[in-house]
């Protein structure tokens, strides 16, 4: 994976933001059809979605989606039960969930984090050996931030076993650590840029752009998607819609995908500069490959974190790339 960090946009051209508006007023004054109930968080490389929702590019795609916001924990429990048909996650996550028999099938790519998730520790802690049986606030296991612990410590050659857990969501693990609770904390944007602004609670050890592996996905549930293929498409192209929304207008589309997590437009275009978006042809590229190769190098870390109790038998199942053609 590229290690290259982006930077918030430049002012549009007044041709760009007359084309942002265009979209803007035809995407609100379409009906919504089929109904999509879709669980994330305030991950900001899930963003994008909350845009497609306010800007009306789902109701101009024919849509009724309905965006629940619910800890990643918990995400597979709410697949499970049909309260919710989709669900935005991370790579592995989707791999624990098939593997531990919660069937869903990835569709899209939403973001490849590059800084966006990381590690914070003590200013005397120099390096990973310094972290042995030291505390780490890290989210329950099944969640990104866990994984990212569990994949930081194997590629310096340790494992979780060799510092101690105490469990926290993604906010709280970073509100904590400012205030000098716990010796380490895993956590991501746009609550990681809480460290960066307090470099006396600390540093950040590693992050994604030394370590890559954090990268998102929307899937569906594998009957939902069989009688809705239509709709599936339409949930896709929405949010490539989004992505050039953004591009034609940044100022007005970062305001909005930052108040849905209480930032100001510009905080959340600093956030937004540790990952990168994936458009069309970036999605197609990581289908045709990428993401086997990744899911199958994740599931032996998820093995060795005891997230997994076996290697899946089958990564072909969880991902279709027809909905990204």
């Amino acid at each position: 994976m590229a290690r290259t960090s982006l930077t918030p946009r430049r002012q549009p051209t007044v041709l760009a933001l007359a084309a942002g508006a265009c979209l803007w007023a035809a995407a609100a004054g379409a009906g919504a059809q089929t109904k999509i109930v879709l669980g994330m968080s305030g991950w900001t490389g899930f963003a994008p979605l909350t845009l497609a929702d306010k800007a009306g590019i789902f109701k101009k795609n024919g849509l009724d989606v309905e965006i629940k916001m619910i800890p990643q924990k918990d995400r597979h429990l709410a697949l499970a039960s049909k309260a919710i048909q989709c669900a935005a996650t991370t790579v592995e996550t989707h791999v624990a969930w098939n593997t531990n028999g919660v069937p869903i099938v990835q569709i899209f790519q939403l973001d490849k984090s590059y800084g966006a998730d990381g590690l914070a520790v003590r200013n005397d802690i120099k390096s990973f050996a310094d972290l042995k049986g030291k505390t780490v606030a890290v989210d329950a296991p099944g969640t990104a931030p866990y994984f990212t612990l569990a994949w930081l410590l194997s590629k310096n050659g340790m494992s979780v076993k060799d510092v101690k857990t105490v469990t926290l969501a993604p906010q709280p693990a970073a509100q904590s650590f400012v205030v000098g609770q716990n010796d380490a904390a895993v956590t991501y944007e746009p609550y990681l840029s809480t460290v960066r602004a307090n470099p006396g609670a600390g540093k950040i050890l590693a992050t994604t752009l030394e370590f890559p592996h954090i990268q998102d996905t929307v899937g569906c549930a594998p009957d939902w998607l069989k009688a809705n293929p239509a709709a599936a498409k339409a949930l896709a192209n929405s949010y490539f819609e989004a992505l050039e929304l953004i591009k034609t207008d940044a100022a007005k589309s970062h305001e909005t995908m930052g108040a849905a997590v209480k930032q100001t437009g510009e905080a959340f275009a600093k956030s937004a500069s540790f990952l990168r978006w994936q458009d069309k042809a970036a999605n197609q590229k990581f289908f045709a490959g990428e993401i086997e190769t990744f899911m199958k190098e994740a599931a032996a870390i998820l093995l060795e974190a005891g997230v997994i109790r076996k290697l899946p038998d089958n990564y072909s199942v969880m991902y279709d790339a027809s909905y990204i053609k």
